[in-house]
């Protein structure tokens, strides 16, 4: 996790940008020293709101199953994730 000052986004940009590249990771900009905005990479942000979006199907189909509703069979359900583990693999 890296923290800078928000005046260096306007100083820096390259250098805040590549750091986001480099790392995966966000970097913290702070304005008088507290937390203002959070700036990463825009594969970094696609692969986050794709597992978020899986956390929500998943979370989903979990309420769905404690509810007693007709589920997927396991064979489908295996399917289903390897897809979206090579999709995910091939974006990496």
């Amino acid at each position: 996790m890296q923290f800078k000052p928000s005046a260096s986004i306007r100083q820096n940009y390259n250098e805040i940008a590549d750091l986001c590249r480099s790392t995966g990771e966000p970097v913290y900009l702070t304005k008088n020293g507290e937390g203002d905005l959070v700036v990463m990479d825009i594969e970094a942000f696609a692969r986050r709101e794709k597992m978020l979006k899986l956390r929500e199907e998943l979370l989903a189909v979990e309420e769905g199953r404690l509810a007693g509703r007709a589920g997927t069979k396991p064979e489908e359900l295996d399917s289903y994730l390897e897809s979206i583990i090579d999709e995910v693999e091939l974006e990496m």
